[in-house]
């Protein structure tokens, strides 16, 4: 009863004040945590890590690692904080996000907004925490070297973190995207391999890919990512298409995330799938508010999922309600464990 009057509160708001306020009242103690939601049909061994639970909050809820311990005890499965880069930068200009409520939906052009590596490694260092924590690595956006930030990032923080993505997805900083090519990407990749292997302890490092992607661009980032040996994919980030939408923000720029990129991100993750051989561990993103679609997303090839913008009108109970939804579903079907039908449905999404 809380959660939902405080979501009709803050959905009222300014959509980047509220999501202050939601940070705030995590760091305060005032919002629910439950602690892990765990079963063995749920436990999930992902890259070496064992997760309670296959589901995961994506990078962009907090970005500047202020939250980590209470995130941990909401009932994800796994968190992932960021974006990270080099030095603080503000991002775009406001206002740079958006509610598409009837799409159950956002827009954001934030641009890698963050206070930069160093507080964000100094949070890292000093936070307990549930489950496994991750962080995005990021560049900045007057970069001379934009490749060389994210294993400067990695350098910095990877002593306090349990995984690692590489996101040159983001569709807000401007020619980020061209990263995702097999030249650009291989140097990259390459330089933030480098960096792990200096690392006291190696951590898997993922690559976070786009899901407006044509099939051979699709291809070449698996035997990309399958020749750096990366621990997985995540699949994917938010989309510039604009298909179907009905909200008055529709036209905003800025990647769009929630509802409508589902079938879209599940169809790239099941051709990943595919192009893998089932090979490489996958994360599924995009569009998953319930077990169901959590379902798919597995049924698609991933091993674990992710969500964020659902967060915004499920509430932060969202993660923990999923969870037991596919434990419970999982038990009445007879399985054992979840991993079972890891890419059972690829057929059914390409």
């Amino acid at each position: 009863m809380w959660e939902r009057f405080g979501l009709s509160v803050m959905q009222r708001m300014d959509p980047e004040r509220a999501h202050a306020l939601a940070i705030s009242a995590l760091r305060t103690g005032l919002l629910p945590a439950p602690g892990p939601v765990t079963s063995p049909r749920l436990e999930t061994h992902l890259a070496g890590m064992v997760l309670p639970n296959p589901v995961g909050l994506a990078a962009g809820f907090d970005k500047n690692a202020e939250a980590v311990s209470p995130l941990t005890r909401a009932g994800f499965g796994f968190i992932e904080v960021g974006a990270a880069t080099p030095v603080p930068q503000p991002g775009n200009a406001k206002p740079r996000l958006f509610r598409l409520t009837e799409d159950r939906a956002a827009i954001n052009r934030f641009g890698f907004n963050n206070e930069g590596m160093e507080a964000i490694a100094t949070r890292l260092a000093t936070s307990p925490r549930a489950v496994p924590v991750g962080l995005n690595l990021g560049a900045n956006k007057d970069s001379a070297d934009r490749a060389g930030d994210f294993a400067r990032v990695l350098a910095r923080c990877g002593a306090h973190v349990d995984f690692a993505t590489v996101n040159v997805s983001s569709p807000n900083t401007e020619r980020l995207r061209d990263l995702q090519g097999r030249a650009a990407l291989e140097t990259l990749l390459a330089g933030v391999m480098d960096a792990r292997a200096a690392l006291a302890r190696p951590i898997p490092i993922f690559l976070k890919i786009a899901p407006d992607l044509s099939p051979d661009d699709l291809a070449e980032i698996a035997e990309v990512a399958q020749a750096q040996r990366l621990a997985g994919i995540i699949a994917t980030n938010t989309t510039l298409s604009r298909d179907g939408l009905s909200s008055r923000h529709r036209a905003e720029t800025g990647g769009l995330s929630g509802q409508p990129l589902f079938e879209k991100s599940t169809r790239i993750l099941a051709q990943l799938s595919r192009l893998t051989g089932g090979t490489l561990p996958l994360i599924g993103v995009g569009g998953v508010s319930n077990a169901d679609q959590a379902w798919e997303k597995l049924r698609a090839g991933a091993t674990a999922v992710q969500l964020y913008t659902a967060l915004v009108y499920g509430g932060l109970t969202l993660a923990a309600r999923i969870a037991r939804d596919l434990d419970a579903r999982a038990q009445a079907q007879g399985i054992s464990n979840l991993s079972e039908i890891t890419g059972t449905g690829t057929g059914d999404w390409t």
